[in-house]
């Protein structure tokens, strides 16, 4: 497995490649902004960990490039810990968030747990192509598009697949549990914030009125629901 490990503090990004080549994993470090760029589109990673205070571009730009052309797992590694941090991270594609100062056994697990959930989803991808439509959106899951209007949406890996979810299941409520359960791959541990900041910017996305959604609706004391737009 190859990392890309984008850390600015030399002293940390020497501690963790270290630790992680004993856990049999190869790493590739990137100091700053453009040098992390450079790296990301000369070569392809099976995670990513991202420092979000680092020079030139900031971390929060690298995971908005990154998401452009890729699903490859991102982890968070910042000593930003407010809720606001975090949710701004997990709502422009993160898959995890780390805090610092962090245990090494903990980065471990976190990575295989990462690389193992976007593992299982490679294996469970639906092959066949299926046209999903509600209003005016309309999904192609052949082509992994998303049109509003005919207009291409852009979606990130997370908000893709709970949006083909309500679609495929449109007569289903879901509560966060088992929203976090099918797209994480994962036990739901009762943080609520990675499901509300994903069907938040979800909303932002589909909706002509976020405050107001019509195509995912909030069931209340439940969970979501997709809409009746028949």
């Amino acid at each position: 497995m190859k990392l890309l490990l984008i850390e600015d503090d030399r002293e940390i990004s020497q501690m963790l490649k270290k630790f992680l080549r004993t856990e049999n994993y190869e790493v590739v470090c990137a100091s700053d902004g453009e040098e992390a760029m450079e790296k990301f589109d000369s070569d392809a990673y099976d995670l990513i960990l991202l420092d979000l205070m680092i020079p030139r571009i900031g971390g929060m730009d690298i995971l908005q490039h990154i998401r452009r052309t890729s699903t490859v797992p991102v982890i968070i590694v910042s000593a930003k810990d407010t809720d606001a941090d975090k949710a701004l991270g997990l709502g422009l594609g993160a898959d995890d968030y780390i805090t610092k100062p962090f245990s090494m056994t903990e980065v471990v697990a976190r990575i295989k747990a990462n690389i193992r959930r976007n593992t299982l989803y490679a294996k469970n991808a639906e092959p066949e192509k299926e046209i999903l439509k509600i209003g005016d959106l309309m999904m192609d899951t052949g082509q992994y598009t998303v049109t509003k209007n005919r207009q291409k949406l852009d979606l990130t890996a997370k908000e893709y697949e709970i949006l083909k979810l309500f679609l495929q299941n449109p007569k289903k409520v879901y509560t966060k549990e088992q929203i976090y359960s099918l797209i994480w791959h994962d036990a739901y541990m009762g943080d609520e914030n990675a499901v509300n900041v994903h069907i938040s910017r979800l909303r932002n996305k589909i909706e002509d009125q976020p405050r107001s959604p019509r195509y995912i609706l909030t069931v209340w004391g439940i969970g979501y629901k997709l809409g009746d737009l028949s």
